[in-house]
């Protein structure tokens, strides 16, 4: 029986899908459970695997395609099985990368000009099939030869019954001589790059957090004299273990240790509802090629300072490959930002709903203050947090604020 190769939601709130690459061929044999693909979703690069048994018949979304949650991209069936009646509506909701230059009137692409503006002439390729005899090919396979230039009579195929597939287009290519692409032109007014699916997220839930969300913003300097201090004697006694802790691990740990004593913080809205939570997990926001994502540290309040270090680079680590999965960049019931390793002294960030808040971190650099009297230089560190005005209220926030900055000006007060 037939399988459908459906665009799944590989995330919590993923709406659509990009193939990065199918990791099977047309007429491969696969398995229920083997991976057929990566799709890049907007979290995250993940795996898209069979849900069923047979062969991968025809892949309806080629590398770079999109397509919508629930939409066809393929089909797994026996050898001998039709699969007609699925093929016109599967590639429905799908979208593929446009070509860069129009299609000759034949179907084909016009070859590239050479370096001196010239178009060589097509590539002959020697035919392997009669004149007019009937040829078997996938949908995908038909377009990448029409993309490529190369006539279907010329390509032999290694699929069921002598079907032209996928890897038998890319071997064609291959082996014929490709006429070369005149460079880029550094001169060109502008480029439209394409939106990864990563970025429409971040448009969509900018819209949805900074227009409906009533924001304010509160801003503390903080003294880091006695954390830097601190920090750097911790460091030279986990310099064995290889483990090294970094101010934004302080301030994690500090930040949660504030919101268990500030549990109206650390809080979602509902709508009709505000939820209050008993357990700290910290969304670290990461910067990453395609965007922003965010990890979470889970009961960041009950790790030590090692624990937190070490987690917070794996997640980073991973979610710059794209290999985070779901439950590794949800549920946070508060976040922070730190641009303090740019140079940024002092921002503000934007919340992430239904969390009620999200703490901007600026850099620590040396500056003069005031001190009993006299000026004094000392390292200084600028925080502001971004409050849902509909769950923190001004005082609130405040409180929080005060807590988290004597527990940075004085470490020994999370332990009190």
């Amino acid at each position: 029986m037939a399988t459908k190769v459906h665009m799944e939601a590989l995330s919590p709130t993923m709406e659509e899908g990009q193939v990065v690459r199918w990791l099977k061929s047309e007429g491969d044999e696969v398995s229920s459970g083997e991976i057929l693909a990566e799709i890049e979703t907007d979290k995250a690069t993940m795996e898209l695997v069979a849900r069923g048994d047979g062969l991968l018949r025809t892949i309806l979304l080629g590398e770079g395609g999109t397509a919508a949650v629930g939409a066809v991209i393929g089909v797994i069936a026996g050898a001998e099985e039709d699969i007609a009646d699925l093929i016109p509506a599967a590639g429905a909701g799908a979208t593929v990368p446009a070509p860069d230059t129009p299609p000759r009137p034949d179907g084909g692409p016009p070859p590239a000009p050479d370096g001196d503006g010239h178009t060589p002439p097509p590539v002959d390729v020697p035919p392997t099939r009669a004149p007019g005899e009937r040829i078997k090919a996938s949908p995908l396979a038909r377009r990448l030869a029409e993309a490529e230039g190369l006539p279907l009579e010329s390509i032999a195929g290694s699929g069921p019954a002598g079907r032209i597939v996928k890897r038998d287009v890319v071997k064609a290519a291959e082996r014929r001589v490709a006429p070369v692409a005149p460079p880029a032109l550094p001169d060109a007014d502008f480029e439209d790059v394409p939106l990864t699916q990563m970025r429409k997220t971040i448009a969509r839930r900018l819209v949805e957090s900074i227009g409906p969300v009533p924001h304010f913003f509160l801003t503390v300097d903080v003294d880091m004299s006695r954390t830097v201090d601190a920090r750097r004697r911790v460091n030279a006694r986990l310099e064995k273990e290889g483990v090294r802790i970094s101010i934004n691990d302080i301030v994690l740990k500090a930040v949660a240790v504030a919101l268990r004593r500030h549990p109206e913080c650390n809080a979602h809205w509902g709508g009709d509802h505000v939820r209050r939570f008993n357990r700290v997990h910290l969304g670290v926001a990461v910067a990453i090629d395609d965007g922003l994502i965010t990890p979470v540290v889970t009961d960041a309040d009950r790790k030590g300072l090692s624990r937190i270090a070490r987690e917070v680079r794996e997640l980073a680590s991973r979610a710059r490959e794209k290999r985070l999965t779901p439950a590794e960049y949800t549920g946070a019931t508060f976040s922070v930002s730190n641009l303090g390793m740019f140079g940024i002294h002092e921002f503000t960030g934007v919340i992430n709903p239904p969390e009620a808040g999200i703490l901007a971190v600026g850099a620590v650099a040396d500056r003069p203050v005031a001190v009993d009297g006299a000026v004094r230089v000392r390292p200084q560190m600028k925080m502001t947090m971004s409050c849902d005005h509909r769950v923190i209220d001004g005082a609130q926030g405040s409180r929080f604020l005060a807590t988290l900055q004597g527990i940075l000006e004085e470490p020994l007060l999370a332990l009190a």
